[in-house]
């Protein structure tokens, strides 16, 4: 059961069918462009779509406005110190900024970033930054339907290869876990691994730690000689390996905006303050307002209670199980933070340039009000060809939806898949040459 109780409700928007087909036409067939109130069940994203505890709501009262110097914001900076162990710490208004920041201030024109898989805005920041994305996620990724535990490592044997192979490598950033590659957890031999390879080539190693919780419990769960752990003390372990990380906190934060980067290095650490406070704010507050740093340090601790993620991880697991009775195959095994769909399987005639992730997301809407999320060869195919998998995210708000709710969620998908050989794709209209996910428009194919 959940572990915590219910104060403050909010009604669900009720559509019918036929208002849901109008909606979906009027936004162009992406989900994007959907407005809130159309929506019953909206699982597109758990970024900061969580819903804040009581003592989190309280803590929104000691928010120091100062602009500069702010109480909150060293209440914030010891959380995260402890936490990480990281001397630095800059605030910024969500991950994505954190991301721009870093990746200026870090890569040259034309060195690469290696990551387990880089996430859409990571890749956009690493290119806007003039650097390459390159991908190694590891061999047991492929297996959608594999019982391997830490489907979300980085192939550190290709990164060997390529590294000892003299290429322009100007950082490795591990994605804890890896939300483009299922959800999956990354494992601390595997991060330990990543941190010996870039040690002896030179290489700085961060994290993309925006769930890095998530991850520290499924290590206890999942990876020898760590069960006596707490994913407190996994979470340590693991910030201690890296050179620094960048978060988005709207994950694993639980908090409605925030994100952060930490370094070791006091000379990124001041080019990246100099490039925040010309474009976030004064390194104290990073484009937050006071309260908001004091509700990200409650939540920070709060994340790693083992009750919570114990929740998080068996709501993941449950779900996925549902779904796949009722004819909707999942990435197994589950994570945390969402379950995720093989639209291939699901839609095996929809070829990818038509988009069947794309393609079921909508049915999923039409059929029950339920927005998920595209992962496939709309948000990540591009001229090199389709994205590896087609996959419709289904994300867990944080203490937001209850089991009846995702009950509702597998009922409607049941209902697609008994007529799924109806259902046809997607093609693009318009839209532009990045992220086109977010804002292309699209029409029944």
């Amino acid at each position: 059961m959940e572990p915590y109780k219910i104060k403050m409700i909010e009604p669900l928007p009720m559509l019918t069918r036929e208002q849901r087909s109008e909606a979906l036409r009027s936004a162009d067939y992406n989900l994007f462009r959907l407005r809130a109130d159309q929506v019953t069940i909206d699982l597109f994203t758990d970024s900061g779509t969580g819903a804040m505890s009581a003592e989190q709501w309280a803590a929104l009262m000691l928010g120091d406005e100062s602009y500069a110097g702010a109480r909150s914001f060293f209440r914030f900076e010891r959380v995260v110190r402890d936490l990480t162990g990281h001397p630095h710490v800059l605030p910024t208004h969500q991950g994505r900024a954190a991301e721009r920041i870093l990746f200026s201030s870090l890569l040259r024109p034309g060195q690469a970033s290696v990551s387990n898989t880089h996430f859409d805005t990571t890749r956009a920041n690493v290119e806007l930054a003039g650097g390459r994305a390159i991908d190694l996620p590891c061999e047991a990724a492929a297996d959608l339907d594999g019982k391997e535990p830490f489907k979300g490592d980085l192939d550190a044997a290709a990164l060997e290869s390529l590294l000892a192979g003299g290429a322009y490598v100007g950082c490795v950033i591990v994605t804890v876990t890896n939300n483009a590659g299922g959800g999956q957890p990354v494992s601390m031999a595997n991060l330990r691994a990543v941190r010996e390879i870039c040690d002896r080539y030179g290489v700085p190693f961060f994290l993309d730690a925006a769930r890095f919780a998530e991850n520290a419990y499924l290590i206890t769960q999942r990876e020898p000689g760590y069960a006596a752990h707490t994913p407190r003390q996994v979470a340590e372990e693991m910030f201690a390996l890296a050179d620094g990380c960048v978060a988005s906190l709207k994950k694993d934060g639980i908090a409605n905006i925030g994100g952060l980067i930490t370094l070791r290095s006091q000379e990124l650490a001041d080019r990246c303050r100099e490039l925040l406070i010309a474009t976030e704010g004064f390194p104290t507050y990073g484009g937050l307002a006071g309260r908001d740093l004091e509700v990200l340090a409650r939540g920070l601790v709060e994340v790693t209670d083992p009750a919570y993620l114990r929740h998080r991880a068996d709501t993941a697991a449950w779900f996925a199980a549902e779904l796949e009775a009722a004819g909707f195959p999942c990435v197994r095994p589950a994570g945390c933070h969402a379950v995720y769909v093989d639209a291939r399987r699901v839609l095996p005639h929809v070829p990818p340039e038509r988009f069947p992730a794309q393609a079921l997301a909508c049915e999923l809407y039409v059929e029950g009000g339920i927005r998920g999320f595209e992962v496939g060869t709309l948000s990540f195919g591009g001229p090199d060809g389709p994205a590896p998998y087609e996959l419709l995210r289904l994300a867990l708000p944080r203490r937001v939806y209850t089991r009846g709710h995702l009950e509702h969620v597998v009922r409607s998908a049941a209902a697609i898949a008994a007529r799924a050989g109806s259902i046809s794709g997607y093609r693009i209209t318009r839209a532009p040459q990045s992220l086109r996910h977010f804002t292309a428009e699209l029409v029944p194919a």
